[in-house]
């Protein structure tokens, strides 16, 4: 297969830059993930979105118009057989699955790595990295290997910077980085892997990490002001458009500047 032509003037890469294509976004049921989703509908594409609540994921799909948009499928993203599950239903639904959104990513402790429970260490990993992995692997199989695609991880800059008291999500987050470069270079050239690294977005997800103290957080950050999903969402439709067709492999900061100071 060669690579996709770059988009022409006037075409659908303009205010529609993903029409025609079907997206699986997991974690996507609040938060970063749905203003993905929202972003990739906005760019003329359809999405799967997946998450543990069928009742968020409805509403999610209400907001993202539809059906006609969107469709949900309730599991766990380290689950596989939820992951055929959804894949399938991509496919029978849209007919095609041409982009992949890794967004899910759990942190259910805080503090020492020489306090960690071992066994939490291991579903850090295992959710954030080993299920981003077997996400990639089988929509390869099911679609991508013959008709190519565009995938990206969504990182942190946890994993380029120490991150005390969430230090095992930063390794798993540093992890998942190197493993979008060592995709890019199995996958390339009908497949582009790419990844996103931001710094704290006001989530429910990250919450402790500014509640109560917002103000002195944003601070920090040259831009003074903590992102939002939508910083988020833009980034990864760009990346996941054919407007990024000469980028592969990168782990791209979405930061408000905040590493210019040397934070994290």
């Amino acid at each position: 297969m060669s690579a996709p032509l770059p988009p022409t003037p006037g075409s659908a890469a303009g205010g529609h830059r993903l029409a025609g294509q079907t997206a699986i976004v997991t974690g996507a049921s609040r938060g970063i993930g749905l203003a993905i989703a929202e972003r990739i509908v906005a760019e003329g594409g359809r999405v799967v979105i997946t998450a543990r609540k069928p009742e968020a994921l409805d509403e999610a799909v209400a907001t993202l118009g539809g059906p006609e948009n969107a469709i949900a499928v309730a599991g766990h993203a380290d689950d596989a057989d939820h992951r055929t599950e959804t894949i399938e239903r991509a496919l029978a639904t849209f007919g095609s699955l041409d982009l992949l959104v890794n967004n899910t990513g759990i942190n259910p402790t805080y503090g020492p790595l020489m306090e960690i429970d071992l066994g939490v260490a291991r579903k850090i990993v295992e959710v954030n990295v080993f299920s981003a992995l077997a996400w990639v692997q089988e929509t390869h199989r099911a679609w991508m290997a013959e008709h190519g695609g565009s995938i990206v991880n969504v990182s942190s800059i946890g994993g380029l910077r120490p991150a005390p008291g969430i230090a095992m999500y930063g390794a798993s987050k540093a992890m998942l980085s190197h493993l979008t470069e060592e995709l890019a270079v199995e996958l390339g050239p009908d497949i582009r892997v790419n990844a996103v690294a931001p710094a704290v977005v006001k989530t429910k997800f990250a919450t402790a990490l500014y509640d109560g103290r917002e103000e002195q957080v944003a601070a920090a950050y040259p831009l003074k002001r903590l992102g939002v999903p939508d910083d988020i969402g833009s980034v990864v439709a760009f990346l996941l458009s054919s407007d990024a067709g000469w980028m592969t492999g990168q782990t791209l900061v979405v930061d408000g500047g905040v590493l210019l100071g040397g934070g994290a």
